[in-house]
């Protein structure tokens, strides 16, 4: 097992292994009014409550869908709460079980863990504040119950370190990949369903998937080829009912970049173009 390193580490990038791995309270959230966001906002800010296993958390607006595959209305806003070990009982009561603000519809609570080796954010990460041109790509994927595992190893071998590549050479912000561990709450009318989430920081103007940026990092990853190759596997086990481009409202996540081993500089290689998602 990697050995865990501190945060003055010369790496630059943190990767998230098994021995690492973090939980996440995800909420999927519909605001009816608009003083909610407000609320949410301040509360977000105020992650500290929660106490010292608490990292952090993240708010997103929903801005525009890039790719859809269900008829469900599109939520507005995605909450993320991360954890080292255990999601505190204090924010499941807070944010799941405790009523919520009428002008707050909670459609799905969720744990989510992260995928090991493909869970990538720069040491010192500060947000996302600083590339206003980004935002925050959010893939709702399903993966079919026989193929998880499969899934989750070519996350690991190739994905996790192709990203690593482009996170490293600043061409997105982070590569996030969580994988549902159980649903605590799902609101009868949400008529979606997803076991994994994708979150990458992303010029979203012009953008035509992954494949482009990907291609040139896989082939090096990958001694069966680039992008076609890896992707071909992963297309037979998922579908991805929804992915977003989101406005980052609170991004009080610094400190997830500190935690875990640190990934070893990462070369870039040539870009190619192809479409695609991750």
């Amino acid at each position: 097992m990697a050995e865990r390193i501190h945060p003055f580490c010369d790496s630059r990038l943190a990767r998230i292994e098994p021995d690492d791995r973090l939980v996440v309270l995800a909420r999927t959230i519909q605001a009816r009014d608009p003083g909610t966001e407000a609320e949410l906002k301040d509360s977000a800010v105020n992650w500290a409550r929660f106490g010292e296993t608490c990292l952090g958390q993240a708010l997103y607006r929903h801005r525009s869908v890039f790719r859809n595959a269900s008829e469900a209305a599109v939520w507005c806003h995605l909450e993320l709460s991360y954890s080292r070990d255990i999601v505190p009982a204090d924010a499941i009561h807070e944010l799941v079980v405790k009523q919520q603000p009428a002008e707050t519809q909670l459609l799905r609570a969720e744990i989510l863990l992260t995928t090991p080796s493909a869970f990538i954010l720069p040491r010192n990460w500060q947000g996302s504040t600083d590339r206003p041109e980004r935002q925050a790509s959010l893939e709702y994927i399903e993966v079919q119950s026989p193929y998880l595992g499969e899934y989750r190893d070519i996350m690991r071998k190739f994905i996790g370190p192709a990203a690593a590549k482009l996170v490293e050479a600043n061409k997105i912000g982070t590569f996030r990949t969580m994988e549902t561990a159980a649903v605590l709450y799902r609101d009868p009318a949400l008529k979606i369903n997803w076991n994994q989430i994708h979150l990458c920081e992303v010029n979203a103007d012009g953008f035509n998937g992954f494949g482009q940026e990907f291609d040139a990092a896989l082939r090096e990853v990958s001694p069966d080829g680039g992008f076609a190759a890896v992707f071909a596997g992963l297309d037979r086990m998922r579908m991805i009912p929804r992915w977003t481009f989101n406005d980052p409202v609170v991004e009080a996540d610094t400190a997830v970049g500190r935690e875990g081993t640190a990934e070893p500089r990462a070369e870039s290689g040539p870009d190619r173009s192809r479409g695609g998602s991750a």
